[in-house]
């Protein structure tokens, strides 16, 4: 039986459009702000890394955000992490960014306008045929008011991909301040401005990517309703336009 989702979720024709073109090589997105005989094209889309999901249960997130400062360290309980309320199968899975250009000119200095599109992470190659908005284990997709779409919010305009079952360890170096600044942080670099925490006692891992402000985790489901890839944009268009 072929998939069918919850219209109250799914992507209206311009994020659908936006989510398949941004992870299009040589995709034309639009035209540089304030200029539009530049255009905005998919230049790349470059593996990262892979990352270690034991536990099957995902936080899509921001490692922490400014309120989680003082509480953590006045050892006070921080805001949750957002886990998605879907499930996939545990697993080793590819991290993977797609790179835009659009060109600009600033008071004379030329700048080549590479951004990060859209971050994915990959749970198989097979076709995605629709998309929709990834609720969190605290959503209820029956008290969504029309328009309202569920989504992670970032202050220092970052997320992750965690795996939630070790979630505890691996946000633990994003969250240590010293005075309410942030201490140094032991992780791994990684293309793209991207970091990655392991966690060897659980074989998890958690991988930092750009996120301006955050934004809608979207998912994109095969024709039975499997989700193939976990995406998060920069920048995109809202889920009904």
């Amino acid at each position: 039986m072929k998939w069918v989702g919850d219209a109250r979720l799914a992507a209206g024709p311009e994020a659908a459009w936006y989510l398949e073109a941004a992870f299009t090589p040589g995709a034309y997105l639009g035209t540089v702000y304030d200029d539009p005989t530049t255009p905005i094209v998919v230049t790349e889309i470059e593996e990262v890394t892979t990352m270690r999901i034991p536990s099957g249960r995902l936080v899509v997130d921001a490692p922490f955000v400014d309120d989680d400062v003082s509480r953590y360290e006045q050892g006070l309980p921080t805001r949750p992490s957002r886990e998605l309320a879907v499930r996939i199968p545990p697993g080793v899975y590819r991290v993977e960014i797609a790179w835009t250009a659009g060109p600009y000119e600033f008071f004379g200095e030329h700048f080549d306008g590479v951004e990060c599109a859209a971050t994915r992470l990959c749970i198989s190659d097979d076709p995605v045929i629709g998309w929709e908005m990834g609720l969190g284990v605290e959503d209820d997709v029956d008290r969504l008011q029309p328009g309202e779409e569920p989504r992670f919010y970032s202050d220092a305009n970052i997320g992750c991909f965690a795996d939630a079952g070790a979630w505890t360890t691996l946000s633990a170096p994003f969250r240590t301040f010293k005075d309410g600044i942030p201490v140094p942080r032991e992780t791994e670099r990684l293309p793209g401005w991207c970091e990655r925490v392991r966690d060897e006692s659980q074989l998890a891992d958690l991988v930092m990517f750009t996120a301006e402000s955050g934004g809608v985790v979207w998912l994109g489901r095969t024709k039975t309703g499997e989700v193939a890839k976990i995406v998060v944009t920069s920048g995109m268009p809202g889920s009904k336009a």
